[in-house]
């Protein structure tokens, strides 16, 4: 058995496993929910690997998400204190009330029932990105040619903006979430994609339209500035996540024939494969985190007020104590419960949309190429290791 840390810890990114979270991370949780933790600015924190303490974190109103009141768990130049001030409207980074002024306004777009009016556009969408890869040349990047695409255009038809314009926002988001950008070049990315959003705004001001950000700005509740944060959140959220997800777990899956095979030819499997993708591959591993507002006993520790909370969503998705043989993907597993769409009133507004693009997008992709198959071996697959968001750069794919 391997002995809880006896110093502080830092956050541990570097994976030995293409789909697995860093050992050291595993082998703490196995130990413990909590762990000390020096953060990237010096705080002197937690690590929480556990999934109830998570669970208990993330619904507890003592703790807070404010951009200014929690530390930076990985160095980030955009983490740095005085650049640490909350964007107008950026509401993931908020506390209630003001949270739920924004939240409200948005919960009605994202219900179950009207992500199941949307299921026959995601299908059309997903057959042509299809057909256009049956078209086109071998090898394909799927990340390029499908995994991309379909949350793009979903969420750039659902905001209304104009799908024309993603090699823009695409480009700037990857700036926004890569580690590895300088200060310089995610301040550029942060200031070129306000513009872009700030400019959208006015246009819809001028020009009322049906679609989500045409609503929020004739509702009258939010200025400009508000509309451009939350319009902001909703692109960045609503393609990044679900983009890794489909390419990510497209790789696991061709790792796995047999559980390919239960996912291709059953669909009555598609339901609970989506969700245990997203407990295996917890695509969220750097983050998120929280802040004591005041002293909280936790799992046997004193978390005094001031001190942030880093969770591994990744070990406390494979907590043995919640899920049983954690690390094996089971496609047939009920997996309810994970906690990589959150927990509590900032659990993902967007989890239904994603839900229904994982859904129809991945039985679709292997019925309509049985053969699919990696086109290069898999350590030559470039891993987003250095990235807010876990998944691939590219999956090179043949059939």
């Amino acid at each position: 058995m391997t002995e809880a840390p006896s110093r502080p810890v830092t956050f541990p990114t570097a994976r030995r496993h293409l789909f697995d979270p860093p050992g050291e991370v595993l082998q703490w949780q196995r130990q413990g929910a909590l762990h000390r933790m020096t953060f990237a600015d010096g705080h002197l924190g937690w690590l929480l690997t556990g999934h109830s303490a998570a669970r208990t974190v993330l619904a507890d109103n003592r703790f807070s998400n404010r951009t200014e009141l929690t530390h930076p768990p990985v160095a980030h130049p955009l983490a740095r204190q005085e650049n640490r001030q909350p964007l107008p409207g950026f509401f993931l980074r908020m506390d209630q009330p003001e949270h739920t002024r924004f939240r409200r306004l948005l919960t009605g777009q994202f219900t179950v029932r009207r992500m199941r009016q949307l299921e026959p556009r995601i299908e059309e969408i997903t057959s042509d990105r299809l057909d256009a890869m049956e078209r086109g040349d071998r090898p394909a990047d799927l990340v390029q040619a499908f995994a991309l695409p379909i949350p793009s255009l979903v969420i750039c038809e659902l905001l209304g903006v104009p799908y024309g314009d993603r090699e823009q926002f695409q480009r700037d988001s990857a700036a926004l979430l890569n580690l590895e950008s300088s200060a310089e070049q995610m301040g550029a990315a942060l200031v070129d994609l306000m513009a872009y959003m700030r400019d959208l705004v006015l246009r819809k001001r001028a020009e009322p339209a049906d679609d989500l950000l045409g609503g929020l700005v004739a509702g009258g509740e939010l200025d400009d500035e508000e509309l451009t944060g939350v319009a902001l959140l909703l692109l960045i959220a609503g393609h990044e996540t679900t983009a890794n997800m489909l390419a990510l777990g497209t790789f696991a899956l061709l790792r796995d024939p047999a559980q390919l095979a239960l996912l291709r030819d059953d669909p009555a499997v598609a339901e609970s494969a989506v969700e245990e993708l997203l407990r295996y591959l917890t695509i969220i591993h750097m983050g998120p985190v929280r802040t004591a507002l005041e002293d909280v006993e936790l799992d046997g520790h004193l978390i005094r007020a001031g001190e942030s909370v880093a969770f591994s969503l990744p070990a406390a998705n494979r907590d043995p104590e919640r899920f049983e043989n954690p690390d094996t993907l089971d496609v047939t597993r009920p997996a309810t419960g994970h906690l990589s769409f959150g927990h509590g009133i900032h659990q993902c507004l967007g989890q239904q949309l994603a839900r229904a693009e994982m859904r129809i997008a991945y039985p679709a992709l292997l019925r309509r190429f049985p053969g699919l198959r990696l086109a290069v071996p898999p350590e030559e697959v470039p891993m987003r290791s250095h990235m807010t968001i876990y998944g691939v750069h590219r999956l090179p794919v043949t059939w």
